[in-house]
């Protein structure tokens, strides 16, 4: 049986050079957030004395594109439609009678010592897990579920659990409630990239996030149930925090920073009540620099575009890529590069993303030759095939969720920018000034036979020569 764990996957980083260990005392408090966010874009960390914790931590895991197209075993051209794959395909879990991940049972008491809690940042009102993966079992629906949520401890047994309104677990977590019970739950630590990936996707009430991930690890998630529940969790993974949700007994959480790098104060949230700890003999504890960080950004980003390419299916044009931008924190600013559409087409995409995820506030639709992913090049569409009184569209008023920059009562003004060619804007042309396409494929080629190909950063000019007919890169 395959490994389905993350350690399997920082191996392999730590054989090509990509995990780097960092043996000086870290402070839990503002240190280990500066270490990552130095190396917020290099290679995977692991801290092996951080002050606090008994355990190695380690964090920018799945930074890049390309680190989560390794951890799933794709090319990154490949890796939105999997993902994409994922969303439409289920395969039940298997439930096996024990694993790594309950090699030791602990009490509850023992949590905040056994699972560090760094302070991020200056104005943050504590520390917090921000790697834990919550899967959740409904008593009164049968409902599973898997998802993330920030957890900041309250006392010995009990911390502060951060949920959107509109999220499935909180509608659980009320259901729940309804009926005089908690919600039981575990905060699953250092699972499978694929595992974790799929519990970013944005999928229907009622299905089961684990079932999904079959689809990237290529066999079904192996679980085990719970010690002091029926929640089912990852057989491998490296820690797990059994409890429960109570959604009717709120607790404050002063201000908190979000994915588009400032900070919040949403107010109440719900109370956790720790039963158990469960993990491995040798566990290792993953950490996620939250805020506008890379590891934040893209573990969103590209389940968040596999959904919107999952729901546009059926659009009436063909979607060639879909990208969720850093720069929108990998959740709010989409770009869709299509081919073949009718007039009209590119109105039509943006209406369909702007449904499909609530919180999406921007869309720009390009041509397939435009790399989605490059926001320069993006942008250079944007100032070379609109005409702002033409192709700009204002939508005022619409409902979005309460982390939305610049909302306002729940309510923000959503845009569309059209940046495909239009006939007759331009009497030469609109496409790229580019050396032709064969040259520099060949040239690429070659110094990449030479050794550079870690060197290689195309100029924006170059790419309309390797983008394919249908818009993928030819890496």
């Amino acid at each position: 049986m395959a490994d389905q764990s993350m350690r399997t996957y920082l191996d392999a980083l730590s054989a090509v050079g990509e995990l780097i260990e960092v043996a000086s005392p870290v402070d839990a408090r503002f240190e280990l957030a500066s270490v990552l966010a130095l190396l917020d874009r290099g290679p995977a960390v692991r801290m092996t004395t951080v002050d606090g914790s008994p355990h190695p931590v380690v964090g920018n895991v799945l930074n890049s594109r390309e680190r989560l197209a390794r951890a799933i075993g794709a090319d990154v051209r490949d890796l939105l439609p999997r993902l994409a794959a994922a969303v439409a395909d289920r395969q039940p879990v298997e439930v096996v009678a024990d694993g790594p991940v309950q090699a030791v049972t602990l009490p509850a008491a023992s949590v905040w010592t056994e699972v560090v809690t760094p302070t991020f940042f200056e104005k943050d009102s504590g520390g917090y897990i921000t790697a834990g993966m919550i899967v959740a079992h409904d008593p009164v629906t049968g409902h599973r579920n898997a998802s993330y949520a920030r957890i900041k401890p309250l006392d010995e047994t009990t911390g502060f659990v951060g949920i959107a309104p509109n999220h499935h677990l909180t509608a659980m977590a009320r259901s729940a409630a309804s009926a005089g019970q908690g919600l039981p739950v575990a905060v699953v630590l250092g699972a499978h990239p694929a595992i974790q990936l799929a519990a970013c996707c944005y999928l229907g009430l009622g299905d089961d996030e684990l079932e999904h991930a079959a689809a990237l690890l290529g066999e079904p998630v192996r679980v085990v149930r719970g010690v002091t529940s029926e929640v089912l969790v990852p057989a491998d993974a490296e820690i797990v925090i059994e409890g429960l949700i109570h959604a009717d007994r709120p607790v404050h959480e002063g201000l908190v920073n979000e994915y588009h790098g400032m900070y919040e104060d949403y107010g109440d949230g719900f109370t956790f009540e720790v039963t158990a700890v469960t993990r491995r003999a040798d566990p290792e504890v993953h950490v996620i620099l939250p805020g506008l960080s890379s590891e934040h950004s893209y573990i969103a980003a590209l389940p968040i575009a596999a959904g919107i390419r999952h729901a546009l299916r059926n659009i009436g044009c063909d979607i060639v890529d879909v990208a969720v931008t850093h720069s929108g924190g990998g959740r709010v600013d989409v770009v869709v590069s299509i081919a073949n559409a009718r007039p009209g087409g590119a109105k039509r995409v943006m209406f369909g993303a702007f449904a499909a995820v609530s919180m999406v506030k921007q869309v720009t639709v390009v041509d397939a030759d435009v790399d989605v992913w490059d926001e320069e090049h993006v942008h250079w569409a944007r100032t070379s095939r609109m005409r702002w009184d033409r192709d700009l569209v204002l939508v005022d008023g619409v409902a979005t969720d309460r982390n939305v920059p610049m909302q306002r009562d729940g309510m923000v003004t959503k845009v569309g920018m059209d940046a495909t060619v239009t006939a007759g804007d331009r009497a030469v042309g609109p496409e790229l000034a580019v050396p032709p396409a064969e040259v520099v494929r060949e040239v690429r080629d070659r110094l990449v036979g030479e050794g550079w190909g870690d060197r290689l950063r195309p100029a924006i000019v170059v790419h309309s020569a390797l983008v394919a007919d249908r818009g993928r890169i030819r890496a």
